[in-house]
């Protein structure tokens, strides 16, 4: 989607910060104290600050920013390292992405390529810069067969493209550092005259407006006033940079040829040597200006990050726009911003401990006829990769420090399971997110007893009956309406106890399973080769049942491959050759079945009954 028309659909377009036709005005009183936010990130220079980014990024995207950013490096320097991170971003990460393109060292057909890249990704959204000077130059030089200004390259966009793409354009409060003097300020000439370029990057076809950063608020509303003064009415949105050091602060500010006010200045200069110190007043600064901005009636924030997300999630809790406790779902799963899929509403349960392995893993679908796949029966998942059993690397030093054990005995390998589910342990092999989600905390002593019998669980939720939609451990979908759940647990388990297992399940006609070995040629189950099963739903004022997880035997079958192949890739490979307990995780792993139980009595059902005196 546009981040235009995300911005426009909310109560950011007030009147001062879009100008002031009709409908902005009618947005604006329909919900007037909504403010959305953004954050920027860059591409790091190592593998490890790649890893570390996604993970950061992740946490921060949980809050629901209505875009994220990643810049573009000098001349291009970052140029595939900028397409894979955004192309991660909008598609694994679910993040409505915006991409920054320059023109420095770009001919038209590199211009061309990224453009193509990130439309076969599914992502609208392009910040048109000129960009800086090449490494080792002071001046911007046009590239043969490249454009000379950001200018030049909206209107090749729109030229090219038509309405594809949302194109975002800076403003500069104070002038462009290329035309700010040596006294620190634009003459009023430069200055008007860097006000009627960006009314033509408007004009020719720019939506968006994110200004450079700046320190002195009333510079900054006194553009905004100027640009609509002359007729730029598209929203201009405040970029936002909190001092998290003293002297990165002076450097930035010194390259961009930003203002400083006197009392920053000494506000910093007793506390310049105290990092802690120069965080909280960045903390605090950056609270201040972003609340005289929004009594402006201006409802948009964009923060520079510079990759670190404790002094702009600070200031967004400051201002009472996040709350660490209260993270939106607006599904069970983090919905997908992918143009293509925005419609993705249903998915098989199976991945919900592994969401960017789904992802990847259905990135080329283009078949979501009512909100999922056309044919259950045949789903077109994409073969596994290496990409699926790729961890960032501090993920593999913790899941060593906490799996990696001498393992002695089968007995040995249900307590780490069992250990998982009560807390004492963070990381699953078979997880991509950080420790227990909030719903497990429901059942985890249930499930703890389960895996000391040797029901090794991977995935599960307890039963819910008209529980709110705003329920901080298993609400979804926004305020308003009501969640339910089928009592769910998938595990691993000897023949033996899947054979006593089975038996069981006669006595519990509501329960239903499917089982099924690592080479697939045996397959045990209650239910038809084509029976879809929905195991949570929700309801909502004025929408329809929304059922956003189902178990359906096809979409098992596909996954059970990647389950089994993360015993061998995801836990025994973190061990020596030959280690004797790498051989006994390759022993339960040919020789265990994978199960799905559901519960369909989520009213007054137990399914941990089933596994007493086994």
């Amino acid at each position: 989607m546009k981040v235009i028309d995300k911005i426009r659909a909310s109560a950011s377009a007030g009147a001062v910060a879009n100008g002031g036709d009709r409908h902005h005005h009618q947005q604006q009183q329909e919900q007037p104290d909504r403010v959305v936010f953004s954050f920027e990130f860059f591409p790091p220079k190592t593998e490890d600050g790649v890893d570390n980014l996604f993970e950061r990024m992740d946490r921060m995207v949980a809050h629901n920013p209505t875009f994220c950013d990643i810049t573009w490096g000098a001349g291009g320097s970052t140029a595939d390292l900028t397409l894979d991170i955004a192309n991660k971003m909008q598609n694994i990460i679910c993040v409505e992405t915006m991409m920054h393109l320059t023109c420095t060292n770009m001919p038209v057909d590199k211009i061309d390529h990224a453009l193509e890249t990130i439309k076969s990704n599914g992502i609208q959204n392009v910040l048109a810069l000129r960009g800086d000077p090449p490494h080792g130059q002071d001046k911007f030089v046009q590239v043969q067969d490249g454009f000379a200004c950001a200018l030049d390259l909206v209107k090749h966009i729109r030229a090219k493209y038509g309405d594809y793409f949302g194109i975002t354009v800076a403003g500069y409060p104070e002038g462009h550092p290329d035309v700010i003097g040596s006294d620190g300020v634009a003459t009023l000439e430069t200055y008007q005259s860097e006000l009627a370029y960006l009314k033509k990057k408007v004009d020719a076809g720019a939506d968006l407006i994110v200004t450079q950063l700046f320190y002195d608020t009333d510079i900054f509303l006194k553009f905004v006033n100027d640009c609509r003064q002359i007729g730029i009415n598209c929203p201009i949105v405040p970029g936002i940079m909190p001092i998290n050091n003293y002297k990165g602060f002076i450097r930035m500010t010194g390259f961009c040829k930003t203002k400083i006010p006197a009392e920053i200045m000494a506000a910093l200069e007793p506390i310049k040597d105290n990092e802690e110190a120069v965080r909280k007043y960045g903390v605090h600064l950056g609270t201040e200006m972003c609340k005289k901005i929004l009594a402006s009636g201006i409802k948009t924030l964009h923060l520079y990050t510079l990759n670190m997300e404790k002094s702009a999630l600070a200031i967004l809790m400051n201002l009472g726009l996040i709350e660490e406790s209260k993270i939106p779902r607006s599904f069970p799963w983090r919905r997908p911003t992918n143009v293509n899929r925005v419609k993705e509403d249903v998915r098989p349960i199976f991945w919900a401990n592994r969401p960017k392995s789904y992802m990847s893993r259905t990135m080329g679908w283009e078949q979501y006829p009512h909100g999922r796949w056309g044919d259950s029966c045949n789903p077109s998942y994409g073969a596994l990769s290496d990409y699926q059993f790729m961890r960032p690397r501090a993920r593999d030093k913790k899941l060593q420090e906490e799996w990696v054990v001498p393992l002695n005995s089968i007995k040995d390998i249900n307590e780490k399971f069992s250990g998982l589910c009560l807390g004492k342990i963070r990381t699953s092999p078979w997880s991509e997110l950080d420790s227990l989600q909030p719903e497990t905390r429901i059942i985890n002593e249930q499930l703890g007893k389960i895996n000391l019998k040797g029901f090794l669980t991977i995935n599960s939720q307890p039963s819910v009956n008209a529980e709110r939609s705003d329920s901080p451990s298993v609400g979804w979908g926004g305020p308003g309406g009501y969640v339910y759940q089928k009592a769910y647990v998938e595990f691993f388990c000897s023949p033996d106890k899947l054979t006593t297992l089975v038996e069981k399940c006669k006595q519990y006609p509501l329960l239903t399973y499917m089982a099924v070995n690592k080479d697939g040629r045996s397959w045990i189950s209650n239910v038809g080769k084509n029976d879809v099963n929905a195991v949570t739903w929700g309801v909502f004022p004025a929408r329809e049942i929304i059922q956003p997880t189902v178990v359906d035997p096809a979409s098992f079958l596909i996954w059970k491959d990647e389950a089994f192949e993360i015993w061998s890739r995801g836990w025994a490979s973190l061990y020596p050759e030959g280690d004797p307990s790498r051989q006994l995780i390759s022993q339960v792993q040919s020789s265990y079945f994978l199960v799905s139980l559901v519960d369909n009595d989520y009213i007054k059902g137990d399914l941990f009954a089933v596994f007493s005196d086994i």
